[in-house]
């Protein structure tokens, strides 16, 4: 799958197939993914939980009130930023950073076959339950749940040339 066909096949997954499991590997490939993204000042203000222990995913999931799919999915992602390792012209960015790997970690996703959900978390107060859950001190940008995929939705998002000005 080249990378406009990811774009283009990328979907919100919410089924999972229950009991199915993700290789190490490819959680791994898609966690370099995530960090090959764009950062200010190339600070990396992030860090990765994979929470594959039921018991922990069921805690995410009473945790996050749009995140019931993590009862089926094999693994989530929780995203967290570290806003102390930016500072000066780069200070302020951490937010976008983990927005990028985010959205790295989703196409990642689905060029392995994987789905994916993006759950958002922060500026939310449910981020401060996640820090609980994962004890750090790190801020829950978002989490992904990950899986196996038994749902097929169709495209939701779509190029709609009201929203661009060209300036020429």
């Amino acid at each position: 799958m080249d990378l406009t066909q990811a774009i283009r096949a990328r979907r919100s997954i919410r089924k999972f197939k229950p009991g199915a499991s993700i290789p190490r590997e490819d959680v791994e490939t898609m966690l370099e993914a995530a960090m090959m993204s764009p950062s200010a000042c190339n600070t990396r203000p992030w860090e990765f939980f994979v929470v594959e222990d039921p018991k922990r995913k069921e805690a995410l999931r009473k945790a996050h009130p749009y995140a019931s799919m993590l009862e089926t999915a094999a693994l989530a992602i929780v995203v967290c930023a570290r806003p102390e390792d930016q500072s000066g012209v780069c200070d302020g960015y951490w937010p976008l950073d983990c927005g990028a790997a985010v959205e790295n970690l989703l196409l990642q996703a689905v060029d392995l076959g994987c789905g994916a959900c993006w759950c958002g978390c922060w500026p939310s107060p449910r981020a401060a339950a996640l820090q609980e859950i994962l004890n750090t001190q790190s801020v829950p940008v978002a989490l992904v749940a990950v899986g196996v995929p038994d749902e097929s939705p169709a495209a939701r998002g779509h190029y709609d040339p009201g929203k661009v000005t060209w300036l020429a």
